[in-house]
């Protein structure tokens, strides 16, 4: 069975398309987390976000930004999730736009920040940065 999204794109599922350029779709989540809960996705498959090419995200953030504009969201989140668990429930990459109009509405997160410690922090800088 093809990826649920791969069908939308293809239109064999509908869906309330907001945006569709030859690279990207755009449309609204039909189990929103509140008022304009929009996705926005590549055209091309790939289950992760080093799955696709550069060429095929080059609209992803300007059309989160036009989203977010139209949908007049102040406060708003972006969000983009890579892995079963890392909470990606649909294995085609995709960009969740979810406006946050009060405290109870939109997303919810916690934030489980601990203290680094800066000599393995700046090791590991420098091991990330030696394979850009």
């Amino acid at each position: 069975m093809s990826c649920i999204f791969c069908r939308i794109i293809k239109g064999e599922i509908p869906c309330l398309k907001l945006f569709e350029s030859d690279k990207t779709l755009a449309f609204l989540d039909i189990g929103p987390l509140s008022k304009g809960h929009a996705l926005v996705i590549p055209k091309y498959h790939g289950a992760k976000l080093a799955d696709i090419p550069d060429d095929h995200l080059s609209e992803i953030l300007p059309t989160l930004k036009r989203l977010a504009t139209a949908t007049g969201a102040v406060n708003y989140n972006i969000l983009q999730n890579n892995g079963t668990i890392a909470h990606q429930q649909v294995h085609h990459v995709h960009f969740h736009m979810i406006p946050k109009p009060n405290e109870t509405e939109g997303l919810g997160i916690t934030w489980p920040s601990t203290s680094g410690d800066m000599d393995k922090l700046k090791a590991l800088c420098e091991d990330i940065k030696s394979k850009m």
